[in-house]
């Protein structure tokens, strides 16, 4: 305490009277290797010594941050100088919209040093409960003679799904890692906080009748993409690498293709790039009928050059495009294999569970798990192993039978 002179207690260091309490400050290292100092803040002396003792142990740990961003001018440098040179550009844009539409309308003026468990939890819930028609003003953007709901006050209540709000939380999540790995803050408050998990609908996958009717309306129809649901439903090929593969990555004389490409659209881009793991990248031995299918499309795409004449654009040489040579859309050969379902009479699956109809008939063929790993190109034997643990549903009745006898219930 201090007397009547006015002179510090003893080890209070520099604490002074400053506006309406008292003040200190320590010399710290920052984290650019710099000298500076830190100060702080209170209404009584006794509280500043408490907050100058803190700072000094903080000081002797390492590194210090002296000022500290909005969570808003953070986010802003994780995703420029972070994310985007290091990640690949559709995880860039997913977080990018993200922290625009969720975190930072909600969170972007705190400070990060003083976010707390509880503003995230009450951000989430906030959140999952808000609709975003009217937090975006979607229908306010509208023609005004096109506007419907929540401009006009009949609140559509566009709610984010689980998905949505589990991807938000996971951006904030990451960037504060960073921000605890660059030492701007001393623990990450969002790793804190749990959200329900998305419950994905499980789709039965196609049997091998299915899946050989379909294709057999295909090649009765001429259908251009045939080639392409080929090697989706024998190879397993997802969606991206089918249309990612060029004519380099065919060797009709060994009979091998050669994945290591995809096709993504990030943004307002379509991007031609790498595989998103090594172990996607892969020969896999190609079979009589799809080597007969890749020759029919590469007659295909010799016409279409031939009638684009300088209308052509051959981009990267890929097996699959549109009539004039540039890329398909990725959304688009979602809605074509949509189409082509419903007009071959099949029960509709989403393309992406192709890859899942492929497993399954692996596991119907009795492929060992470890082929299956290859084709697949699953990156661990547990993925794998989770497609080979789902009984199908002729097992399913086989031993419901047997427990059903075994109990007595033919009797």
């Amino acid at each position: 305490m201090v007397g009547v002179s006015g002179k510090r207690g003893n080890g209070e260091g520099s604490i002074y009277p400053y506006k309406n309490g008292y003040a200190a400050y320590v010399w710290v290292t920052k984290p650019d290797g710099k000298r500076a100092r830190k100060y702080a803040y209170g209404k009584t002396r006794e509280e500043v010594h408490e907050k100058w003792l803190n700072l000094h142990a903080e000081a002797k740990k390492g590194p210090v941050v002296t000022r500290h961003r909005t969570v808003a001018a953070f986010l802003t440098y994780w995703l420029d100088s972070v994310v985007k040179p290091n990640l690949a550009p559709l995880t860039y844009v997913s977080y990018e919209g993200c922290v625009r539409l969720y975190i930072n309308p909600h969170l972007g003026a705190k400070r990060i040093d003083k976010l707390t468990v509880r503003d995230v939890r009450e951000w989430i819930n906030k959140l999952s409960t808000s609709c975003q028609c009217c937090a975006q003003g979607k229908d306010a953007k509208r023609r005004r003679e096109a506007q419907r709901c929540c401009a006009i006050g009949e609140c559509c209540e566009a709610h984010p799904s689980r998905r949505v709000v589990q991807a938000a939380r996971d951006a904030l999540r990451a960037a504060l890692t960073h921000a605890v790995a660059e030492e701007e803050i001393s623990k990450n408050v969002a790793s804190l906080v749990k959200v329900p998990k998305p419950r994905r609908r499980k789709i039965k996958p196609w049997s091998v009748a299915e899946a050989g009717r379909f294709l057999a309306d295909c090649a009765a129809r001429g259908d251009r993409l045939f080639a392409a649901w080929v090697l989706v439903l024998c190879l397993g090929l997802r969606r991206g690498e089918v249309l990612g593969l060029t004519w380099e990555s065919v060797d009709f004389e060994t009979g091998e293709l050669y994945v290591d490409h995809q096709i993504q659209r990030a943004g307002r881009q379509i991007l031609h790039r790498e595989t998103k793991t090594e172990e996607s990248d892969d020969f896999l031995p190609l079979p009589a009928l799809c080597l007969k299918a890749l020759r029919i499309r590469r007659a295909q795409q010799i016409g279409d050059r031939k009638a684009a004449g300088d209308l052509w654009q051959d981009t990267h040489g890929l097996i699959f495009t549109t009539k004039y040579g540039t890329p398909i859309e990725p959304g688009n050969l979602t809605r074509m294999f949509a189409l082509r379902v419903r007009r071959a009479g099949l029960r509709v699956i989403p393309l992406r569970n192709t890859r899942h109809t492929v497993a399954a008939l692996l596991v119907a063929l009795g492929v060992h798990p470890k082929v299956a790993q290859r084709i697949l190109r699953h990156s661990q034997i547990a993925i794998t192993m989770d497609v080979y643990g789902e009984a199908s549903d002729e097992a399913v009745r086989a031993a419901i039978g047997k427990l059903s006898d075994a109990m007595g219930g033919t009797g």
